[in-house]
C-alpha cells in the first residue's frame, strides 16, 4: 500500500499487527507487487463494501454477505441500514451470524434485493435509515404448499409430493412447473458383462420449512428422499430456494447423501428436472445454450434460415434475435405457404463428459436419430427454453469443472417443454464407488500396518465405504417474460459460473479482531519481507495453475487437489496410497482463506470456495456408520480407514459461512458438532502400540487433533448460538487439560463427549510425556489462539504457551521444563515455528522470536526451493507440464501458515 493509505490505515483502526513493538511501520514505498499477487487497497471508509470479482453483477440478482463486528460494538438487536455508491438508501435484511461471549455481534448477515443499483461501493452501517420502497418478497403459507412472491415472479412450493416447485408463474402466466427430482441407476457398473437393469427414481418430500420470510430474502427448505416405482426409498435429499425481492430467478442449492450399497447401487445420474409451457409458434420458440468465451449456440424450434426460399430479411433477423417474428403476411410467400413442411427439432443434449469437450446434438423426437449440432471444449452450462412471449433459462454452477454433466430439453415441438440439469450425466458411465482394490493380504493387524509402511495406506476391512459421502450443486433459474437477446444470456451464464458476491476489505476483517491476531495485510517494506510475499504468491499461483495442468476435476474431485508428487514420473502421486487426495491434510484449506482474508484476492477466494464444497460434503461422513467423521487422504477420497473428526472439523469451513452466510454449510458445521461422540468408536490411534487406554471413561481423545477438531466445533456453535452450554463444555476441556501433569504434552485423556460433564479430561496417562508433530497442524494452533482470547483461563493459557514454546526448543530445554524430551521431534519443524512466534509475541520474548524467525527460515538452506518451474515435453510426460518437485501439500500449507501468522506476530523481529 502506498505510504498514505498506510498512514490513514493506522490513523484509522488499532489493528493486531506487526509484532513485539506494536504496530510498526518502516519508511518509503512499499515494492508494487506483481498483477497475479494485487491485493485491495485500504479504503477511506471501511464500511465501503466491494464486488468481489470487481464489478457488480450485470444480470438484476440479489447478493448476500456476512459482515464482521469487533468485540463489544453492537448489541443483538442494533438495526442496520445499506446505502449505494451515492448515498442513497437501499433496502436490506440483516440477521446475526455469530456473538461475543459478551453477547455482541461478532458477525451478521445481509442481503440486498435483485434490481438494485449498488453502484461500485455500496455499504451496510449501523442504525437505523431511512424507509425504502419497491419489490418485497412475500411468503404466504397455507396448509398444503407455501407461496413465495419476489414482485416480478409468484412460486408455489407443495408441502408433500414429488413435486418441489409445483409451478412459477410471471404476470399471471405459468412459466415453470411440476419441477422434480431425478435419479437414474444401474446395477451392474458399464465396464462389466451382463444385463443390466435400471432403475428410475423421483424426489419424495419428506418435510417442508420456511427458514426466512423476507422482506427482501426469503429461503425455503425441503428434504426428502428419491423413491422408485417399487417403493425402494433412498439418496435423501435437502434443496434449499432462495428468493429476492425483485429478482425473476431463484437460487437452488441441492445436496444429496449416497446410502446405497456401493456393490450394487451404480448412480448412472441424478438431476433437476421441470416443465416449461411453450405457447408460441414453432418458429417463434428458442433453444439457446451457452459456449465458451461469451459464444452462444441459438436456434429456433423450427429454423427459418438456409431454406431453399426466401422469408425475408426480417423474419430472419428477428428468429435469430429471439424476438417474435414478423406477421405471416409479411413472409416470402412460399416460405408462408409451406413452413409447415419445416421440421421441428423437439429435444436437444448438451453433454460435457470431460473437462475438455461437449457436444450438442439433437432430433426432431424421440424415436428419430440424433444429429450432431456443435462441438466445443468447456460449455458453462447455461441454457433457455422458451418463446418470444415467455421462458425459462437456467444454469449449473461449476459445470464442466464437475463433468460428467448434461442439459436436457425435451418435447419442445409441443405444449410443454421438459427441461432436465444433470448433476451426473446419464450419458456417461455409471458412478463405480467401489474401493479400488481387494485388499488381499491386508487380513490381520499387522499386515495392515506393511500396507501402510509401504504405500502410507491406512487400510482396514470394510473402512473404504461411500456410504454416507455428499455433495452439493448451485442451480439458478430464470423466469422470463421473452426471450433474453443473446448478450444478456451470456451474462446470465456468467452470473451461474462466477456468482456475484460482495466483501468487505481486508482491513476491515483485521480491523474487527475475527479470526483471531494470527494475520496482517501483505508488506513489502523490506527485502525479507519481499521474498515471503513472493513466495506466498508463487505457491498459491502453483497450485491454481496445477488445477488446470493436471485437470483436477470430475463430479467427486473438484475442489481438492493432490498430497505428494512423484518426480520420477513427473505426476501427483494418485494411485499411491495416503500420498494421493490431499482431503484437508495438514490445512490447506487454512492456509487459503487465510491468504485471502489478508489479500482480498477474488482468485484466492474461488479456489478456496471450490475446496469448501469438495471437503465439506465429500471428504465428510453425513450419515451412516462415520456420520460426523471425515475420511483422511487417499486414492479415493473415501478410501482411508482414519475416520477423523481432523478432517471434519469445523476450522476449515467457518471462514466461508461467515463471509457468505451459506445455510449448506452451516448445516454440515451442525452435522460434525457431536463427533467427539464418536471418537471411541473409530479410535483414531486404535492401531497404534502402546495407545493409551481411556480407563472408566467413554472415551479417550489426544488434545490435538481430536480435541482441536472438537474446539472448532463447539466454539463455531457457541458462536452461532451464544447459548452457554457450548462454552461450559470448552471450560471443562480446559482446565482439565491444564489439571494434567504435563499439559499438552501429556497427550491425551480420558473424556466425556456427552452427560453433565460433557467436554471434562481425566488423566489416564499418570505422568507419561507425549507429544506429536501433528497435534498443532490440523486447526489446533488457529482455534486455541481464539480461545484464550474469547475464555479467560490462565492454567489453560500457561499450557497452551508452554506448548507452543517448548515444542521447537533444544531437547537440553524440553528436558529441563518436562524432565525429558518430549518425543515430537523435528518433523514439521517450519510449520511449528509459528507456535514459537506466538510464545513469543504473548511472553514479549525477543529472543523466542529470533528463534522462530530461525526455525522458518530454516526450510530451504541449500536454496534448492527457487521460485520456478521447469517444463517438461516430449516422451517424458503425457502432455507437457510446469513442474516443481519440491513442493509437497503438507509443506506448503504449513509453510503459508507459518509465513502468514510469523509476519503477524514477530514481523518487527524479522531482519535481511
Amino acid at each position: 500500500m502506498t505510504d498514505f493509505s498506510r498512514r490513514h490505515f493506522f490513523k484509522t483502526a488499532t489493528l493486531p499487527i506487526g509484532g513485539l513493538a506494536g504496530l510498526a511501520t518502516t519508511a518509503g514505498a512499499a515494492p508494487a507487487p506483481t498483477p497475479a499477487a494485487a491485493t485491495v487497497a485500504v479504503p477511506d471508509d471501511l464500511l465501503a463494501l466491494r464486488w468481489l470479482d470487481g464489478a457488480a453483477p450485470a444480470p438484476p440478482l440479489g447478493a448476500t454477505l456476512g459482515l464482521p463486528w469487533p468485540r463489544g460494538q453492537h448489541k443483538k438487536d442494533q438495526p442496520f441500514h445499506a446505502l449505494d455508491a451515492k448515498g442513497s438508501p437501499l433496502p436490506l435484511q440483516t440477521w446475526p451470524l455469530a456473538y461475543w461471549p459478551d453477547g455482541s455481534l461478532k458477525w451478521t448477515a445481509h442481503a440486498l434485493p435483485a434490481g438494485v443499483d449498488a453502484g461500485a461501493q455500496p455499504s451496510i452501517r449501523p442504525g437505523k435509515g431511512t424507509a425504502t420502497s419497491g419489490a418485497r418478497v412475500a411468503v404466504r403459507e397455507a396448509g398444503d404448499f407455501v407461496e413465495v412472491d419476489t414482485g416480478v415472479i409468484r412460486a408455489r412450493l407443495p408441502r408433500q409430493g414429488a413435486q418441489l416447485i409445483h409451478s412459477i408463474l410471471r404476470d399471471g402466466r405459468e412459466v415453470l412447473g411440476s419441477c422434480t427430482l431425478v435419479a437414474q441407476t444401474d446395477d451392474k457398473p458399464d465396464a462389466e458383462q451382463g444385463p443390466v437393469t435400471q432403475a428410475a427414481f423421483q424426489s419424495r418430500i419428506a418435510k417442508l420449512t420456511v427458514e426466512q420470510a423476507g422482506p427482501v430474502r426469503a429461503v425455503v427448505k425441503v428434504d426428502g428422499q428419491h423413491r422408485s416405482a417399487a417403493g425402494r426409498e433412498w439418496l435423501p435429499f435437502s434443496v434449499r430456494f432462495y428468493f429476492y425481492a425483485g429478482a425473476e430467478s431463484l437460487r437452488v442449492m441441492h445436496s444429496f447423501v449416497f446410502d446405497g450399497d456401493d456393490q450394487g447401487d451404480f448412480l448412472r445420474g441424478i438431476g433437476l428436472r421441470f416443465d416449461v409451457p411453450l405457447r408460441d409458434a414453432l418458429y417463434d420458440r428458442h433453444v439457446r445454450f451457452a459456449g465458451e468465451a461469451g459464444g452462444l449456440w441459438a436456434e429456433g424450434v423450427r429454423n427459418l434460415t438456409g431454406l431453399r426460399r426466401e422469408p425475408g430479411a426480417a423474419v430472419r433477423e428477428a428468429q435469430l434475435a429471439g424476438r417474435a417474428t414478423p406477421p405471416l403476411a409479411q413472409w416470402g410467400a412460399q416460405v408462408r405457404k409451406l413452413q409447415h413442411r419445416i421440421p421441428a427439432w423437439g429435444d436437444y443434449t448438451l453433454s460435457q463428459l470431460s473437462a475438455d469437450g461437449f457436444q450438442i446434438k439433437k432430433r426432431t423426437k424421440a424415436g428419430h436419430g440424433w444429429i450432431p449440432a456443435a462441438f466445443g471444449k468447456r460449455a458453462p452450462g447455461s441454457g433457455y427454453i422458451g418463446g418470444a412471449t415467455g421462458g425459462v433459462a437456467f444454469g449449473l454452477r461449476d459445470f464442466w469443472q464437475r463433468h460428467p454433466t448434461q442439459l436436457d430439453i425435451r418435447n419442445a415441438h409441443t405444449d410443454a417443454a421438459q427441461v432436465t440439469l444433470w448433476m451426473h450425466a446419464p450419458e456417461a458411465p455409471a458412478m463405480d464407488l467401489r474401493f479400488y482394490h481387494d485388499g488381499l493380504g491386508m487380513e490381520t493387524h499387522e499386515q495392515e500396518l506393511e500396507g501402510l509402511e509401504i504405500t502410507y495406506e491406512d487400510y482396514e476391512k470394510g473402512f473404504g465405504t461411500p456410504v454416507g459421502i455428499a455433495r452439493s450443486s448451485e442451480i439458478t433459474l430464470w423466469a422470463l417474460a421473452a426471450t433474453p437477446s443473446r448478450e444478456r444470456l451470456v451474462q446470465m451464464a456468467a452470473a451461474v459460473q462466477t456468482p456475484p458476491q460482495l466483501a468487505a476489505h481486508p482491513a476491515r476483517y483485521l480491523q474487527a479482531g475475527v479470526f483471531g491476531k494470527l494475520w496482517s495485510l501483505p508488506d513489502r517494506s523490506t527485502p525479507t519481507r519481499v521474498q515471503i510475499e513472493d513466495r506466498l504468491d508463487f505457491l498459491f499461483d502453483f497450485y491454481k495453475k496445477e488445477v488446470e495442468q493436471r485437470h483436477w476435476y470430475g463430479f467427486w474431485d473438484y475442489g481438492d487437489i493432490r498430497h505428494t508428487y512423484d518426480s520420477d514420473r513427473h505426476e501427483w502421486r494418485y494411485d499411491v496410497g495416503g500420498y494421493a487426495w490431499d482431503n484437508s491434510e495438514l490445512s490447506p484449506d487454512l492456509w487459503l482463506w487465510y491468504a485471502y482474508l489478508r489479500s482480498g484476492r477474488a482468485d484466492i477466494f474461488r479456489f478456496a470456495e471450490a475446496m469448501v464444497r469438495h471437503t465439506s460434503e465429500v471428504d465428510i461422513y453425513h450419515a451412516g456408520r462415520f456420520q460426523g467423521l471425515g475420511t483422511r487422504h487417499n486414492v479415493q477420497h473415501w478410501g482411508c480407514s482414519a475416520k477423523q473428526a481432523r478432517i471434519s472439523t469445523s476450522a476449515y469451513r467457518r471462514f466461508y459461512y461467515y463471509l457468505t452466510a451459506d445455510e449448506r454449510v452451516g448445516d454440515v458445521m451442525r452435522e460434525v458438532l457431536n463427533a467427539d461422540e464418536k471418537m471411541d468408536a473409530v479410535d483414531p490411534v486404535r492401531k497404534i502400540a502402546g495407545r493409551v487406554d481411556k480407563g472408566p471413561w467413554p472415551a479417550r481423545i489426544g488434545f490435538g487433533t481430536d480435541w482441536g477438531s472438537v474446539v472448532a466445533n463447539v466454539l463455531t456453535e457457541w458462536e452461532r448460538t451464544g447459548d452457554k452450554r457450548w462454552r461450559d463444555k470448552l471450560l471443562r476441556g480446559m482446565k482439565g487439560i491444564a489439571a494434567m501433569p504435563h499439559g499438552f504434552f501429556t497427550g491425551s485423556g480420558g473424556y466425556e463427549p456427552t452427560g453433565p460433564n460433557e467436554g471434562a479430561f481425566h488423566n489416564v496417562s499418570g505422568d507419561k510425556l507425549s507429544a506429536s508433530h501433528l497435534s498443532a497442524v490440523f486447526g489446533a494452533v488457529e482455534m486455541m489462539a481464539e480461545l484464550v482470547e474469547l475464555i479467560d483461563e490462565p492454567a489453560f493459557k500457561q499450557a497452551w504457551l508452554q506448548y507452543c514454546e517448548l515444542y521447537n526448543a533444544p531437547k537440553d530445554q524440553q528436558a529441563k521444563a518436562l524432565g525429558a524430551p518430549h518425543g515430537g521431534g523435528t518433523v514439521l519443524s517450519v510449520g511449528h515455528s509459528r507456535l514459537s512466534a506466538y510464545a513469543a509475541r504473548q511472553k514479549q520474548d525477543k529472543a523466542l522470536a529470533q528463534r522462530a524467525w530461525r526455525e522458518f527460515l530454516a526450510d530451504d538452506p541449500r536454496g534448492v526451493k527457487t521460485l520456478k518451474t521447469t517444463r517438461i515435453a516430449g516422451p517424458l510426460a503425457l502432455n507437457p507440464v510446469d513442474e516443481a518437485p519440491w513442493i509437497s501439500t503438507n509443506d506448503t500449507a504449513q509453510w503459508g501458515l507459518a509465513a502468514i501468522q510469523n509476519l503477524a506476530l514477530i514481523g518487527d523481529q524479522l531482519t535481511d
